[in-house]
């Protein structure tokens, strides 16, 4: 059913789902207006397209028919396809189909803009990658080089995360696939590969009809603007596959499986230091197989592996976050209002996780006293880790792409919306992402 059908005859079909519409979209068109408001007063919140980051640039481009058109097959297809076909399969076809919606979006832009130059630019990582020839030596003196009032400070994205997210493009470089084009679809391949980590992960932990119900909405996730390019896409597949493996080592059991999402997790940590928060996800991964809670031993072995080989080279997490904090307020940060981003960050990433993701997180606060399911419990622990850091007041705008990891779970809560509404949900999901990306000049 076309999306103006659907709202126009009755929408969703829940009264509470109605005001959970309502009350996002009444968020994204206030900070709308509220930022615009604020930049004419005299009192920019410093992102031109708030609450995004980008410009506003009304555009075509040559994704725009095969966005469109896979758009509309998922919609039509999707759910019936996701019922049906056999798992193994199911997944490969939901990871390809990932794949070229994002692909087909970030053409939208064009491939120089919208995908090859995306991650040379001088703010990002392989602006840093000539530079590195000598690895354990960067490691050393990695920390040195964080505040912007260093001798020679790193650019803003290397500075702002640990070495991990840098060592990837320099590997990426010395196995003979440098430039942007190769970045740009890494970041694109192993982003879209959480698509079917988040499905296998409700599927390990008891409730493969959610997951199919799910991968509809993950393989038309919003957030696909922003993983088609960003490092962030990169991050989200780590950090999907990371929980995965959690959850198939604590449902087997499987000391392997947990060892290696434990040595994930810490590896997580060493491409964003915001993804410490994964603990909050983890933990409900945990909660629903707690009678294994002794794997955790294997996890922990897992993540000591990461801790020790990282410091053991000379990075020193710990005074990497603490440095971190101080150039962050050393750059736009210090003047991005926290009054108005500590709300404008949840429109951000209502555009990111898609309008769905209201209703989906209504459905599990309702039903967490009663109904403890992989969805409800993955879907609040991602919400938790959000709050967690739009409090902490490092993250002021950007939002969109920097929570992509924690988002995606929220679409995945799909099997909690009524099986009547929920084609439209998916509609609305696909025409969001539609829109951002033809209305909005991206920065990633």
């Amino acid at each position: 059913m076309p999306v103006g059908g659907w709202l126009s005859r009755r929408g969703p079909s829940a009264r509470g789902d109605r005001w959970a519409l309502a009350v996002a979209l009444g968020l994204v068109a206030t900070s709308v207006l509220v930022g615009a408001a604020l930049g004419w007063a005299g009192r920019p919140v410093h992102a031109p397209a708030a609450p995004l980051f980008g410009h506003v640039l009304p555009h075509l481009g040559p994704g725009t028919p095969l966005a469109i058109a896979i758009g509309l097959a998922v919609i039509r297809w999707g759910p019936a396809i996701a019922e049906r076909l056999a798992w193994r399969r199911l997944l490969a076809v939901a990871w390809l189909s990932a794949t070229a919606w994002t692909f087909a979006l970030a053409l939208v832009d064009g491939w120089q803009r919208g995908v090859a130059g995306r991650l040379t630019t001088q703010f990002e990582y392989l602006s840093e990658v000539p530079g590195v020839t000598d690895i354990p030596a960067m490691l050393r003196g990695f920390a040195g080089r964080i505040l912007a009032d260093s001798s020679d400070p790193w650019t803003t994205h290397v500075a702002g995360h640990p070495p991990g997210a840098l060592l990837v493009f320099v590997g990426l470089d010395r196995i003979g696939l440098p430039g942007g084009g190769w970045a740009a679809t890494f970041c694109v391949l192993v982003g879209c590969s959480a698509v079917t980590t988040v499905a296998i992960t409700l599927r390990a932990l008891g409730d493969e009809p959610a997951a199919r119900v799910a991968l509809p909405f993950l393989v038309l996730f919003p957030g696909a603007v922003w993983v088609g390019v960003s490092a962030d896409g990169l991050f989200m597949g780590v950090a999907a596959a990371a929980l995965a493996l959690l959850a198939i080592g604590l449902s087997r059991p499987s000391r392997l499986a947990v060892t290696l999402g434990g040595l994930c997790l810490a590896l997580c940590a060493y491409l964003s230091y915001g993804l410490v928060l994964l603990v909050l996800p983890a933990a409900a991964v945990l909660a629903m197989r707690a009678r294994r809670i002794g794997l955790l031993v294997w996890a922990g072995l897992g993540a000591g592996l990461v801790v020790a080989a990282m410091t053991g080279l000379g990075f020193d997490w710990w005074q990497g976050y603490h440095l971190v904090k101080q150039r962050y307020y050393q750059g736009l940060a210090s003047q991005r209002p926290y009054a108005y981003w500590i709300w404008a960050n949840l429109a951000a990433l209502t555009l990111s996780a898609g309008p769905a993701a209201a209703a989906t997180l209504r459905h599990a606060a309702a039903r967490v006293l009663t109904a403890r399911t992989p969805a409800v419990l993955l879907g609040l622990g991602a919400a938790a880790a959000i709050i967690a850091a739009d409090l902490s007041g490092l993250s002021k705008a950007e939002v969109e792409r920097i929570w992509l990891p924690f988002a995606i779970w929220l679409p995945a809560a799909a099997s909690l919306l009524p099986a009547p509404d929920r084609r439209g949900w998916l509609s609305l999901q696909a025409t969001t992402a539609l829109l951002i990306n033809h209305l909005v000049l991206t920065s990633w």
